[in-house]
């Protein structure tokens, strides 16, 4: 941040004081969402954040915000540092509801007392600015609808002084893959032995001995290759994920799977759209993600398996990516329909790669051998029938909660594929 923009906004926060805003908590019996709530420490400042489904943002506000695309996230600050700090809205959402916007949607034909008190419930229920020291302050801000999970983005500022936090929030009333697979859960409390690898040399010889492909359930059959490697958490990994734009996938029941019968035919967005299972370590994909386009033919998507590999105790996850171009019949699916890949799965491995590079916590990336190379004259296929083909290679991700920039990116000494040379100019060999 510069000296001037600085100076700015600390005469805007002393503006602010001069002119009376006060810090406010609410009383009261604990809702269910704050018992939910994820909470991160940096320095003397603790955060704790939640978001409201539609359900509890209408029992709340008393109107139904989803049905405008609101969605409330909850903050709480509480401040043990010695200087005022200021939560900064648009760092949560560019394009934040002021509660006073909000409340007006709702008015309608309100009467000039029925509009004040819509007024005054949706500014006494906003978060207000400062957090003095000593205090904690909590309320909400008003952003954009997600479904399935949320980046939340707290940036607070105060006299020269700045803390962030870049959180990865479940919504709930989500059935995603990873509520099936419950992998936060295993996280928390791994049930499993890990190996945690501190070498480069034998972590690359692990990632290699890990089996080509994803297979079908009893594992008699290959399919996609496993082509993708992401060591990284809930606090930079998944962070960095949904803020280039990927979404979780919803899991196949009755519902989604009508939804997305319904886009196909409207020609709609379904940016939780499910995907078919694949399996590894004897178990269906751990978590599964995709980035959409403009209709539910065409996307990238990524199954995710937590392993029982750590490297610099950063979790390790083994993946499979690929482009979907399409969707046809097939025989080889339980509602006789496929997406179509793109047949140059590199081409999705390389997108994923530089995407990342613009997420701000990409820390080092390399190859390591994978599935092995197949030429486009000789494809191999996946379980439904589709080719492709290959250099052979996996990526490998690794994040960290510490912005980083184009040029300190590093890159792991190993295999350098030439459509990858360029993706972090000046990256650090």
């Amino acid at each position: 941040m510069s000296r001037i923009v600085m100076q700015m906004l600390v005469a805007f926060f002393l503006g602010c004081i001069l002119v009376g805003c006060t810090a406010t908590r609410p009383l009261g019996p604990i809702p269910a969402y704050q018992n939910r709530a994820v909470t991160r420490t940096e320095g003397g400042i603790e955060i704790s954040t939640a978001v409201l489904s539609p359900e509890e943002s209408a029992a709340i506000y008393g109107v139904p915000l989803a049905d405008r695309n609101i969605q409330p996230v909850w903050i709480e600050v509480r401040n043990r540092e010695d200087r005022s700090y200021f939560l900064l809205s648009p760092g949560m959402d560019p394009n934040f509801f002021p509660a006073s916007e909000a409340a007006e949607a709702f008015s309608g034909t309100a009467s000039n007392n029925q509009r004040s008190d819509l007024d005054r419930r949706f500014r006494g229920l906003a978060f207000r600015n400062p957090v003095r020291p000593g205090e904690t302050v909590s309320g909400f801000v008003l952003t954009n609808l997600n479904e399935g999970a949320k980046l939340v983005q707290v940036d607070l500022v105060a006299r020269g002084r700045a803390r962030t936090f870049s959180i990865f929030v479940a919504v709930p009333g989500f059935e995603g893959d990873y509520t099936r697979s419950q992998v936060f859960k295993r996280i928390t409390d791994p049930q499993e032995p890990t190996v945690n690898y501190t070498d480069d040399a034998n972590f690359r010889a692990a990632l290699e001995a890990l089996p080509c492909c994803a297979t079908n359930e009893d594992g008699s059959e290959n399919g996609d290759p496993l082509n993708l490697v992401i060591v990284g958490s809930r606090d930079d990994a998944l962070p960095a994920l949904v803020r280039r734009g990927w979404s979780l996938t919803e899991q196949k029941w009755s519902g989604a799977i009508r939804r997305m019968i319904s886009a196909a035919l409207s020609g709609e967005a379904y940016v939780n759209a499910p995907v078919s299972d694949l399996y590894l370590f004897g178990r269906a994909q751990d978590l599964a993600l995709q980035k959409a386009r403009g209709d539910i033919h065409q996307r990238n998507h990524m199954r995710l398996w937590l392993s029982d590999m750590r490297y610099h105790d950063r979790l390790v996850w083994v993946g499979q990516i690929s482009r979907d171009i399409g969707t046809r019949l097939t025989w080889h699916s339980p509602t006789f329909t496929t997406h179509k890949i793109d047949p140059d799965v590199d081409e999705a491995r390389t997108a994923l790669t530089e995407d990342m590079a613009y997420s701000q916590n990409l820390m080092k990336l390399g190859h390591v051998t994978g599935v092995g190379p197949a030429q486009d004259s000789a494809p191999r296929t996946n379980l439904t029938t589709d080719p492709y083909y290959t250099d052979g290679y996996r990526v490998v991700l690794v994040f960290d909660r510490t912005p980083r920039s184009l040029p300190e990116i590093e890159v792991f000494p190993w295999i350098l594929p030439y459509r990858i040379m360029h993706v972090a100019p000046g990256a650090k060999p």
